[in-house]
């Protein structure tokens, strides 16, 4: 039980990695706070969670939006007491060749992947400065990393969420709290369910070990950064991508 005890609020928590991080977390004995805009699929995860014996409620929230993060955060606190872990899982994709890419898109994957990113942590981080203690984990990307064509808007919230967790990291670090990123490479998930087959043949040839991750695969490692036994690690970022990027 590397977790017992301990109170974690999971965004984008209704599927996916997120979902694998939250029942994860629940196995391991913390109480989960899951935030989604996918009502039925988060109260699928929080009912998941209860049968094992956990605490947990569902959060609706734009993350984009930092007066209802506020309230999240706030009802949080409420409800549990105290936030322990802050996963910042939540993001989405608009794909398309920079020439193609509209506007709006830019801005919608910017203020979801970086912008939510930033709310969630200042939200959170207020609450752990007090306490003197808390650990945070990021989910970036390795196409923050490497970039990829097609996904400029994308690469570029990873990119900033990458910068924004060693930056967060130092300022935090003296009041006892940790910052630090996962960068997942190809993981099987809805979101890159999307991708031609042509394009997920492609990929696979590059990575090493020979297959695609599982969402339980990041989820380990996010287990780890949030429990004690990473209480030196802070502000690193760990990829999750079977030697993609090497």
């Amino acid at each position: 039980m590397l977790l017992e005890g301990k109170n974690a609020l999971v965004t984008g928590a209704g599927q996916g990695i997120g979902k694998a991080i939250s029942l994860t977390f629940a196995n391991e004995g913390a109480n989960v706070a899951v935030c989604d805009v996918n009502e039925t699929a988060a109260q699928e995860t929080v009912a998941e969670i209860r049968k094992l014996g956990r605490k947990s409620e569902f959060y609706k929230a734009d993350v984009s939006n930092s007066q209802e993060v506020k309230e999240v955060v706030d009802k949080v606190l409420d409800n549990f007491s105290t936030i322990d872990i802050l996963v910042n899982n939540a993001g989405i994709t608009r794909d398309t060749l920079l020439i193609r890419m509209e506007e709006k898109d830019w801005d919608l994957v910017l203020n979801v992947n970086l912008k939510g990113t930033f709310n969630f942590t200042k939200a959170v981080s207020r609450s752990m400065m007090k306490q003197r203690s808390g650990k945070i984990v990021n989910i970036a990307s390795v196409i923050g990393l490497i970039g990829n064509a097609g996904q400029v808007n994308y690469a570029a919230s990873k990119a900033g969420v990458i910068a924004l967790t060693k930056s967060v990291a130092k300022e935090l670090a003296s009041r006892g709290i940790t910052v630090n990123a996962v960068a997942p490479g190809f993981i099987q998930t809805a979101m890159t369910d999307k991708l031609p087959e042509e394009i997920k043949q492609a990929m696979l040839k590059q990575i090493p070990v020979g297959e695609f991750g599982s969402p339980q695969d990041v989820a380990n490692v996010v287990l780890f950064l949030s429990s004690d036994l990473a209480r030196y690690v802070n502000g690193q970022v760990v990829q999750v991508c079977g030697g993609l990027v090497t």
